[in-house]
Parts: C-alpha cells; structure tokens; sequence
C-alpha cells in the first residue's frame, strides 16, 4: 500500500530524464491496449463494495509491459499498478493505471487512457495521460504542462477569471459519490454552476488543464486513479486537493480547478460551509 514518506529529491536533469521514460512508457503500454479497442473483449469483475469495477486482458497486459520497462531501467524504483499492485523500491515509486475509463475502454468509447506519474513519497513530480487511440498525450512536471498529437504542440493553460455560476463542472458519474455526504455535496455544486456533465474520466482533468472545463471532482478515487493528472493540472495553473484541502496524491474526494478563487469556491460548497463569495 501506498504512503506518505519523506521525498526523494529528484533534480532537474534527472526529472526530464524521468519525463522522457514516462511518455515512451505510456506510448508502449499504450500500445499493449489497441489490439484489445473496440474487440470481443471478456470483462472480469473485481467487484468491491458491492461495485461493477471492470478489468480486462488489456489492463493487464500494459501494466505489465511497464512493469517490465521499470525494471529494466530503473530497478531500484518501486511501482504500484491497479491490476498488480505495489511494489517497494528505494522511495521513488512509479504510479500506473493501464487504463484509466476501463468502462469507456469496453463499450467501444474514447474517454480513457494510459496514466503514468513518479511519486516521490509526498506528490507526484511527473505525470503524463496517453490516449492511444486518438494519438493525444498530455504531461507536466508540475511547473508547466503540455498537449501532443503527432507534429502537434501545445501549452496547456487552464481558464481563468471564471466564477463559480459561469464554470463548466464534470464528474465521471454520480454514481460514484456513495455517502450521503459525498451525494449532497455533489447536487449542491451543481445547483450552483453554469453546466455540468457526466463521462469522462482522466480526460476531465486533462480538459480542465486545456481549458475547456473549469471543474472536475470524482469520489473515491485510488492514487493511480489520480496521481499522474496532478503534474499536469498543476503545470497549467491549476489546483488540485482533496475535498477538505488535502494532498490529493492518495486519492480520495478530489477536486480540480482552473484558479485559485473557483477552486475556493467549490470546496466551500462542497462541504457545505456557506455560499460562495
């Protein structure tokens, strides 16, 4: 199980090193799932909770295909992958989710991709997203982020100057909001935005990166579900935490946000504390 530790310290040079591994590595196991997109694909269940939580051949087989690069590069680094879970290393840990949106992945839908972050024991210092089908990559190191597409090159800057009435919000799916608390918190913000919309997974937080939402929150999180979205949110001036401030690295009830203000103004609803400023 992932936890908190003292960071690593990871310098410049070696962060861009790391960097470069990472997009080659999500391209890699990214291309591990494409043969599996849009097949007569078996689905197991790993039912938790009393839950449908999907995992197929394709999770499977990219998460293994990193593990295997890791380790031939960086033996010395632990991983923790949804499928196969953690493996200790020297306090840097490479965090994968094969395929983040499985739900998306097996009824044929674009919405998920490849995540891949380098955890240095309190947050992430590098993340990247890889849809293998569309060809997009978006990635940061938490000081800038960006979009690619074959020759394609983009900065990714959030919206910004947008209040709580005027912002677009996007959750995977309500469903995921199981207590009382998380449900209410959830219809609040929404009663209160100018749209909100369902679907969407890793792309959500890649869109608000872009600019194209302004808020994403997702309950129940795990740290693969999450951690390689960080970097990327933070790089184009947003912010990221858990529903009550906190380190969003492990997971939880997280919220994304373009600035500062609308990132305020949604916790405060969120919990309920009183109606935004």
């Amino acid at each position: 199980m992932l936890e908190f530790h003292d960071p690593v310290r990871v310098g410049s040079q070696e962060l861009q090193a790391y960097l470069e591994f990472a997009k080659t590595a999500a391209r890699e196991a990214g291309a591990e799932t494409l043969g599996f997109f849009r097949t007569a694909l078996e689905v197991d269940d790993k039912r938790q909770k009393g839950a449908f939580d999907p995992v197929t051949a394709a999770d499977r087989a990219a998460e293994m295909r990193f593990r295997e690069a890791v380790g031939a590069r960086f033996p010395e680094h632990g991983v923790l992958g949804e499928e196969f879970g953690h493996a200790p290393g020297n306090g840097l840990t490479w965090v994968i989710d094969p395929i983040d949106g499985t739900r998306a992945f097996m009824t044929g839908l674009v919405h998920w991709g490849v995540l891949i972050a380098l955890f240095d024991g309190q947050n992430p210092v590098l993340g990247v997203m890889f849809q293998p089908f569309t060809g997009e990559i978006f990635y940061g190191d938490g000081s800038a982020s960006w979009w690619e597409r074959g020759s394609e090159r983009r900065r990714l800057t959030t919206r910004v100057g947008v209040d709580l009435p005027q912002s677009l919000l996007a959750t995977t799916s309500p469903a995921f909001f199981r207590s009382a608390f998380e449900r209410q918190a959830l219809e609040r913000l929404q009663r209160l935005v100018k749209m909100s919309t369902y679907g969407g997974d890793c792309y959500l937080y890649a869109m608000v990166a872009m600019g194209g939402l302004d808020l994403a929150i997702d309950a129940g999180l795990g740290a693969y579900d999450i951690q390689a979205l960080i970097p990327i949110i933070r790089g184009a001036g947003g912010v990221i935490s858990t529903v009550d401030g906190g380190n969003p690295s492990l997971g939880g009830f997280v919220v994304a946000a373009g600035s500062v203000d609308l990132h305020r103004a949604a916790c405060r609803v969120l919990r309920d504390e009183s109606a935004p400023n």
